[in-house]
């Protein structure tokens, strides 16, 4: 069992940044990329980024490409979404989720991520 935590959201003007976390307690991340999605009002939840377990393959969707970061503390249980640059496009409900098969790089479907947290408003003024 995996419970993952999201914080960090909240009002921002464009072109500014968040930091967005996600903590994860009960089992560790092992060998399990997590993955950041974001849901906009309206709209399909769509994949942002995923890392893997050593933070040496990532991948990112082209819309965010250059402007945000994920990354990861595995001491501390806890992956990171910088973002920069934050457009008004970009407001949405984040999430986090754990991908539901070990070392599989890339996942963007949503359904085969098997543990989520409960989400973190980001909004972007223009």
């Amino acid at each position: 069992q995996v419970q993952l935590v999201e914080s960090g959201g909240g009002l921002v003007q464009a072109g500014g940044s968040l930091r967005l976390s996600c903590a994860a307690s009960g089992r560790t991340f092992g060998n399990y990329y997590i993955g950041w999605f974001r849901q906009a009002p309206g709209k399909e939840r769509t994949f942002v980024a995923s890392i893997n377990r050593s933070g040496d393959r990532i991948a990112y969707a082209d819309s965010v490409k250059g402007r945000f970061t994920i990354s990861k503390d595995n001491a501390k249980n806890t992956v990171y979404l910088q973002m920069n640059s934050l457009e008004p496009e970009d407001t949405a409900v984040y999430y986090c989720a754990k991908d539901s098969r070990p070392l599989r790089f890339g996942e963007t479907k949503g359904h085969e991520y098997d543990y989520w947290g409960q989400g973190t408003q980001v909004t972007v003024s223009s």
